[in-house]
């Protein structure tokens, strides 16, 4: 999930690479973009797991660093606290709505249906082509930012 503006990201990834953009339009400090888990699995106890080396290593290869990012675990009371929740997949969207409990006022999307293309990110935990996740969450990135901008989202 990936949470913006007052406040977007599930994923790392995500939360790296639309941080990148918006900085290169000069429009970060009208931003606040974080990730956080819709599951417990990254989360030991209190602490969360750092980024997964394979998605580390992709961002860096496209100049981005997530040092210090560690997983957090989304809470009920995020919802009134953050603009956007953004999922990678509907299995986040299923999650987010298990942890609000509802959605009413129409928050919670996926990020790939602001792109041409629909549908869920490719997951590299299965596939391991962090290249093509890369690839969708930055299309997907790219399209939200047109989107936030073109409705003048940001003020």
């Amino acid at each position: 999930m990936f949470v913006c503006h007052g406040n977007i990201c599930r994923s790392p990834m995500a939360e790296f690479i639309f941080k990148d953009m918006v900085k290169k339009q000069g429009i970060d400090d009208e931003f606040f973009i974080a990730s956080s888990a819709t599951s417990t699995e990254e989360i030991w106890g209190d602490i969360g797991n750092p980024v997964y080396p394979p998605a580390k290593k992709e961002l860096a290869k496209h100049g981005l660093s997530c040092e210090g990012k560690c997983a957090v675990q989304l809470r009920k009371s995020d919802y009134e606290k953050y603009d956007l929740f953004i999922g990678m997949d509907s299995a986040n969207v299923r999650n987010m709505m298990r942890i609000f409990g509802d959605d009413p006022e129409n928050k919670i999307s996926k990020l790939m249906d602001y792109s041409h293309r629909g549908g869920d990110v490719a997951d590299p935990w299965y596939s391991r082509r962090f290249d093509i996740a890369y690839r969708d969450i930055y299309d997907g990135c790219e399209a939200l930012l047109k989107k936030l901008l073109k409705e003048n989202f940001i003020v």
